[in-house]
């Protein structure tokens, strides 16, 4: 049986470093961005064209589909559907292949019929408010308000792009293998215990 291992977190909670620890602890590849390049060489469109279609922007291409129900679709909607549905291949090509971490993107509910074990990650406004700080870029000086905001914004489309495209709740604990909370702790020292519950649930399987 593959170990396929998916990641849905929270904007801030550090569930990418978790799955690319993850990755390197269990020597199998992680995908999160590659899967944006992936899809924009398969589909031929500009990387960052695709990467506006993501997770973290659906709110802007279905504000009159989500609200409406039945407003006649743009072509930027109907582009968008087909770059999701070719990312949404492209992660049960991935899965098919053998192991591996898929972090976002619903891949747990893509995936079901393969049984990955699925991560939510989450933390407090504190601790998110430092792992921004941490990882941001030279001459990036926000207010923790605009962090939080920012924060809040992606999980808005997050949840958004969960429930358009599963019809499944994101962020419900019930949904997910375990729920970490990383509030206040140092990722790599989380690793150990994780892992031993990952090899423990596929041992089990």
């Amino acid at each position: 049986m593959s170990k396929i291992i998916t990641i849905s977190r929270e904007f801030g909670s550090g569930g990418r470093e978790l799955g690319k620890r993850l990755a390197d602890a269990l020597g199998i590849p992680c995908y999160d961005h590659q899967i944006i390049e992936m899809v924009a060489e398969k589909t031929k469109l500009n990387k960052n064209y695709v990467a506006s279609m993501d997770e973290k922007n659906i709110q802007s291409f279905y504000p009159s589909t989500i609200s409406h129900g039945f407003s006649m679709p743009s072509y930027a909607i109907i582009q968008s559907a087909e770059i999701i549905n070719a990312e949404q291949e492209l992660i049960k090509k991935l899965a098919s292949e053998g192991d591996c971490i898929i972090i976002g993107r619903a891949a747990d509910v893509i995936l079901a019929e393969h049984k990955p074990f699925s991560i939510f990650v989450c933390a407090d406004n504190e601790s998110k408010i430092a792992r921004c700080r941490a990882r941001a870029k030279d001459g990036e000086n926000f207010t923790d308000k605009q962090i939080l905001r920012k924060c809040k914004s992606i999980d808005k489309q997050r949840r958004m792009y969960r429930e358009v495209y599963t019809n499944s709740k994101w962020g419900s604990a019930a949904s997910f293998n375990l729920c970490i909370n990383t509030s206040g702790k140092e990722i790599k020292k989380l690793l150990p215990a994780v892992i031993t519950y990952i090899n423990t649930w596929f041992e089990e399987e």
